[in-house]
């Protein structure tokens, strides 16, 4: 196939009738423009033009080139114009998915940082359960999801943002309440709320291997809400509940959270497609990595 350049040059030429005007009407030497004729002649096999002392007129097979030509040359800048306007748009747009539970501290952090580092990013969020993200990742209708312990899956590549250390919710008036932390062992008798595993199975086995460390079996009160602002079994003194240490921003009157003793952290991580990424992709797990580090999110609790 041969070489548009070399395409232009003879278009320049045949539209021109001269190769002066061609040459100067391209920006190059008249000598270097008659090189690119004559190999263009070569590859293909043909006389394109007739060059005579005063002028020179495309042959038949010229004005058979020069016709489809010039079309397949306006074809390619089109093309050219459409890939670099889809990639200026593409690098100007991310659809980010994340969880109720990162949306207290981690997701807001980290849009935050996006709107300062990159303005000139358009950012769409959308607030789904964690099997709704891992799916959208994977057939591509998010860009990433912001996730507690996303299930491996080989598609997708996990980024991980904060180890968020965990504590237990508790009505103010709790006995538990009143120290600094709370030993594990301590829940032995408090029913834990949590979700049902199949809305999360990472996290809920997350969580219950904390119990199992310390030699028990929590007694499950399965939630019944996907989303509950209040935690209103919690409220009402009918379970505690396991959290990260975000859950403090916007707690209800009437709630505490004490930090676990020994020190427990839950995983948080980006989830993208393993694919070649986009450049708004590229962009987010930078920034989530410079914010990740000035948060400090990425060390283990004391």
């Amino acid at each position: 196939m041969f070489e548009l350049r070399r395409l232009r040059s003879f278009l320049a030429v045949a539209e021109e009738r001269n190769f002066t005007r061609a040459a100067e009407r391209l920006h190059i030497a008249q000598p270097a423009l008659s090189r690119q004729i004559r190999q263009l002649e070569q590859e293909l096999g043909v006389r394109l033009l007739d060059r005579t002392t005063h002028a020179v007129e495309p042959t038949e097979a010229g004005r058979l080139l020069m016709e489809r030509g010039t079309e397949l040359c306006a074809e390619a800048d089109r093309l050219w114009r459409d890939v670099h306007g889809f990639a200026a748009s593409e690098r100007s747009t991310l659809t980010l998915g994340y969880s109720t539970s990162t949306g207290y501290g981690t997701a807001p952090a980290l849009l935050a940082a996006l709107t300062e580092h990159h303005p000139e990013l358009t950012v769409t969020t959308r607030l789904l359960p964690t099997a709704a993200i891992v799916a959208g990742v994977t057939d591509g209708t998010l860009d990433a999801g912001l996730v507690r312990c996303p299930p491996p899956t080989p598609e997708l590549v996990r980024t991980l943002v904060r180890l968020e250390p965990q504590g237990v919710l508790l009505p103010a008036g709790h006995p538990l309440a009143a120290g600094e932390s709370v030993e594990v062992t301590a829940l032995a008798d408090e029913p834990l709320l949590i979700h049902p595993r199949e809305a999360n199975p990472g996290h809920f086995d997350a969580i219950t291997a904390l119990y199992a460390r310390a030699g028990l079996t929590p007694r499950l009160l399965l939630r019944q809400l996907s989303f509950d602002a209040a935690h209103t079994p919690v409220a009402r003194g009918e379970a505690v509940s396991v959290t990260g240490a975000s859950a403090i921003e916007g707690l209800p009157a009437g709630l505490v959270w004490r930090p676990l003793r020994p020190a427990a952290a839950i995983e948080l991580h980006l989830l993208t497609r393993g694919r070649a990424r986009r450049p708004a992709v590229a962009q987010l797990l930078r920034t989530a990595s410079g914010t990740a580090r000035a948060q400090g999110w990425l060390h283990s609790p004391a």
